[in-house]
């Protein structure tokens, strides 16, 4: 016989199955298991696909293609003196967005007269599509990966600055005027209260920074390069190998989620969502 039990919800009580009540006493493991049905399913689906021939040849390869693919990828040493490319373009253009972005969103949000007279163009350019300056980025840097940096902090700058600057109008009053009181210098002010206290804004704007990076520095080596990961991946496409870009894109999947990972808890992010 089924294991029941009974819950309340508003005063009225329900008689429940052992597994819903499992699933309702911990909420984590059914949204775990949910999270697996669906790579499950994604993955049951592609490899379908692969098999029924309904697309052109190698256009959606069987995983195992990919898997041998990934393999030799990961075990090629060349590979990884373009993974270091991407990542030290990536590196420095988050060093430059995240820190111009980060001094303009402070005086954005610490004064209203900045605020009125030029957030306004960040919100009109935020959205642009940061590749139209490409052109102006290889005049000015060359096609070295100068021009692959500026790509990448002009696309992270913007998310950074606006988060920034929300934060800031957030900042509690009192604490602005506690830290004036004492008669803090700028820096003090900045180190000591701005920042702790809008710490998830700042947090937020870094992901989105470097999502938008990673976006804008591969974009850029597609578009002029002869090397980096996006280098591979347009030269992938270019011969029609298909499992050598699918692999190289699970591997740029992979190293997102993991910088975005390690960002939030090198922030604290996790602890400031669970209080």
């Amino acid at each position: 016989m089924a294991e029941t039990g009974r819950v309340t919800f508003q005063g009225t009580p329900f008689v429940v199955s052992g597994l819903a009540r499992r699933l309702t006493a911990s909420p984590g493991r059914a949204v775990t298991a949910l999270r697996i049905a669906i790579i499950v399913a994604v993955l049951a689906v592609w490899e379908l696909l692969a098999a029924s021939g309904l697309l052109y040849r190698d256009v959606v390869p069987s995983l195992l293609a990919i898997g041998k693919q990934l393999y030799l990828t990961l075990a090629d040493p060349t590979f990884y003196w373009h993974l270091y490319t991407t990542f030290y373009e990536i590196g420095i253009a988050m060093v430059i967005g995240c820190l111009s972005g980060l001094v303009v969103g402070i005086a954005l949000g610490g004064s209203k007269f900045l605020s009125r007279a030029y957030e306004s163009y960040l919100y009109y350019l935020g959205p642009c599509p940061k590749i139209i300056f490409f052109p102006i980025m290889i005049m000015w840097f060359g096609v070295g990966p100068g021009s692959k940096v500026a790509m990448g902090a002009i696309s992270c700058f913007f998310p950074v600055a606006l988060n920034v600057a929300g934060g800031m109008r957030e900042i509690d009053k009192v604490l602005i005027r506690v830290g004036r009181s004492f008669r803090a210098s700028t820096w003090q002010m900045v180190t000591k209260i701005y920042l702790p206290a809008m710490r998830h804004p700042v947090i937020n704007g870094v992901r989105l920074g470097l999502g938008v990076a990673l976006i804008g520095t591969l974009l850029a080596e597609t578009k002029l390069s002869n090397r980096g990961i996006g280098y591979l991946v347009i030269q992938a496409y270019s011969i029609f190998n298909m499992p050598l870009m699918y692999s190289l894109l699970i591997i740029l999947f992979v190293i997102a989620i993991g910088a975005n990972t390690l960002i939030s808890r090198l922030g604290g992010l996790h602890e400031i969502r669970r209080s």
